[in-house]
C-alpha cells in the first residue's frame, strides 16, 4: 500500500503518526497504536519490528492488523528483511538476541506456524520508502532515487542494491567499527534538498531519548526516531498535522 496526502483524507485521517523502530517492544507499540487510533491519524511505522525486544510475535500481528485495516503501514527495515530470508530457510548472519530470539518467540507462539507464513507475504509488500508531499519516509536513510518513484514493488524479496540498500542499511564505509557491525556515515544527509524532511530509524543517534533532528548541507534535514525500543530504551513517535 503506498497511500497519498488527498486519499488519507478522503478517509477521514487528522495526520500521521510516524513511529521509530518497534524491535519487539509489543507493549509500546500497542500505545502507539491505539493513540493514533484514537486521535485519527494515519500511522508510518519505520520498519525493523522484530528482534531484541521481549514480544516480537505481538509486534507482528499488531503491524498486520493495521495494514490489512487500512489504519497504517510498516517500512522494510533490514531486521525484517533479515527475518524474511530466515523464515524461508536462508542462513542469515545475526546476534543471538536478534532474529534468533526473534525465531524462538515464533515457535513457542500458539500461532507462531501462522504468523511465521504470514510475516513472509507481508514483509515482501512492504514498500522500502515513501513520499507524501514534502516528507519521505524510509527506515535507514535517503538516496536522491527516492524523490523521483516509488519503491520496488517487492522490496521484501529482492536483494538490496542502491536505493534499496541505502533504503535498509544507510550508508557504510565498508569497514568495520568498534562495535563489530559496519561502520554508518551520515553524507547522505547533505544530498536531502531544501524542503524536504525525511524521517527515519535505523540508527539510535539521539542522546536525549528524544527524536533527533539534523539539517544537512543542502538545506533539507532528517529526524532520526531510533530510541532505543527493545534495547532498553524506549519506543518514540511524532504526529504530524497534514502540510500545506
Amino acid at each position: 500500500m503506498t497511500p497519498d496526502l488527498a486519499g488519507l483524507r478522503e478517509k477521514g485521517f487528522t495526520g500521521l503518526r510516524v513511529v521509530g523502530d518497534v524491535h519487539g517492544d509489543a507493549p509500546a507499540f500497542r500505545a502507539a497504536l491505539e493513540g493514533a487510533r484514537a486521535a485519527g491519524r494515519f500511522v508510518i511505522q519505520l520498519g525493523d519490528l522484530t528482534d531484541y525486544g521481549p514480544d516480537a510475535p505481538g509486534a507482528l500481528r499488531m503491524a498486520f492488523a493495521m495494514r490489512e485495516a487500512g489504519e497504517g503501514v510498516f517500512l522494510l527495515g533490514n531486521h525484517d528483511h533479515k527475518l524474511r530470508r530466515a523464515l524461508m530457510g536462508a542462513r542469515v548472519r545475526s546476534p543471538a538476541e536478534a532474529v534468533p530470539r526473534t525465531l524462538d518467540q515464533l515457535s513457542a507462539a500458539e500461532d507462531g506456524e501462522t504468523l511465521a507464513r504470514c510475516a513472509i507475504r507481508q514483509i515482501s509488500l512492504a514498500p522500502a520508502w515513501l513520499r507524501l508531499g514534502p516528507w519521505i519516509f524510509v527506515h535507514a536513510a535517503y538516496h536522491p532515487a527516492m524523490l523521483l518513484g516509488a519503491s520496488p514493488a517487492a522490496a521484501g524479496e529482492s536483494k538490496p542494491e542502491g536505493a534499496l540498500a541505502r533504503a535498509l542499511y544507510g550508508q557504510v564505509t565498508g569497514r568495520t567499527a568498534s562495535d563489530g557491525f559496519p561502520e554508518r556515515v551520515l553524507h547522505w544527509l547533505d544530498s536531502i534538498p531544501p524542503g524536504i524532511t525525511v524521517y527515519c530509524g535505523h540508527d539510535q543517534r539521539s542522546r536525549d531519548g528524544r527524536p533527533l533532528p539534523l539539517r544537512g548541507r543542502s538545506g533539507g534535514q532528517a529526524v532520526f526516531l531510533d530510541t532505543g525500543a527493545g534495547k532498553g530504551g524506549h519506543l518514540s513517535w511524532l504526529d504530524l498535522p497534514w502540510p500545506g
